[in-house]
């Protein structure tokens, strides 16, 4: 593992305004469809940005990047020259290097393939190149500063497009031609594609997130939410993070078909029971819900009687699973609740760490 937990996490880092012009050659098929999206946020952080580079692209590391200087760039992209519309470019950092001069680190966020996504890089990075020298005035015989574009594409699907553009243009290996062609490249890092047993061996949090954008079990699912927990008990200093996290694990469940309740916190929770067993609960309990809603009216005695009794199974299927046995008098005390005592009860039943703290009147 890359990336030395001993050393601490760098804090926020100052950000750069680059107010400019920068007109994409199309829309975004983007991971993240805004800039207030869950990906853009994660990667507007400095210390995920040092451990994405540190496990994933180890060409920049060999440059000397300094971590501790991050700077943010803001790039302003516009659609065109007196258009109202304008959004945000996806994530672009300054780091200083070894060498003496500044990496800018352009992150796209991909969910689908994009053939042409050569003729992007070449266009953002031309765009930005531009504008660092209007914005900073370089002077006729200065150098530019490098640029590395990383794609960070998280669909199921291998991605097929070329890195380099150069084998996007209709040329044969040995044209004339040929070296008079453009061959930007982009940095692609398909979360997918790394073997699943190389991941599990790396402990970072950008190693984490690369698993939970996999296919996963409900038992893996469970394991893996358990690791990320320990990752931030390790760093309890890193809340901004802890909450994005905890969204993206909630979108793990959703996946798996297991709609869990905003009251949870699931970094913080300690489950006793198999996900699978939970979100088939919570399942059958939307599904008596929304049953009992659509029951006809004249039946109403009918169908509260029905929802207290099934409110009633579904808790004690639930206790027995978490705690063991149940005793004859609780389950007596149980069928005899009303349903927004049942209701309380199921929700405490979820978390609690014990029988005792599901009936506590002081919750």
């Amino acid at each position: 593992m890359f990336f030395n937990t001993n050393s601490g996490l760098i804090p926020d880092a100052p950000r750069v305004e680059m107010p400019a012009s920068l007109a994409p050659l199309s829309t975004r098929d983007s991971l993240v469809p805004d800039s207030d999206s869950l990906y853009h946020r994660l990667f507007s952080i400095p210390c995920m940005v040092e451990m994405l580079v540190r496990e994933f692209v180890p060409q920049a590391l060999a440059v000397g990047l300094d971590f501790s200087r991050l700077q943010r760039v803001n790039a302003k992209f516009h659609t065109g020259r007196g258009s109202a519309r304008r959004r945000e470019g996806d994530v672009i950092w300054r780091l200083p290097t070894r060498e003496g001069t500044d990496l800018y680190l352009l992150i796209e966020f991909q969910s689908g393939i994009d053939w042409w996504m050569a003729v992007r890089a070449q266009t953002y990075m031309s765009l930005l190149w531009q504008q660092i020298i209007d914005e900073h005035k370089v002077k006729t015989g200065a150098r530019l500063p490098p640029l590395l574009m990383l794609v960070l594409y998280n669909g199921q699907k291998p991605w097929k497009a070329p890195a380099q553009i150069r084998n996007l243009i209709a040329l044969s290996g040995d044209s004339a031609l040929r070296s008079w062609q453009p061959n930007v490249r982009y940095f692609l890092l398909d979360m997918c594609a790394f073997p699943g047993d190389e991941l599990v061996r790396r402990r970072s949090l950008a190693a984490l997130l690369f698993r939970l954008e996999r296919p996963l079990a409900p038992k893996e699912l469970e394991e893996l939410r358990g690791e990320v927990s320990g990752w931030f008990r390790r760093h309890p200093d890193q809340e901004r993070l802890r909450g994005l996290f905890a969204e993206l694990v909630r979108q793990a469940f959703d996946e798996l078909g297991v709609t869990v309740p905003e009251s949870i916190n699931l970094l913080e929770m300690k489950m006793k029971s198999n996900l699978a067993t939970i979100g088939k609960t919570w399942r059958q309990q939307a599904m008596a819900e929304g049953l009992a809603e659509g029951l006809a009216q004249g039946r109403i005695e009918g169908e509260a009687k029905g929802r207290v009794e099934g409110k009633a199974e579904q808790l004690v299927c639930l206790l027995v699973e978490r705690f063991g046995a149940l005793a004859p008098s609780l389950r007596t005390r149980i069928r005899r609740a009303r349903l927004a005592t049942l209701d309380r009860w199921f929700k405490r039943a979820i978390a609690a760490p014990d029988l005792r703290s599901v009936f506590n009147s002081s919750r």
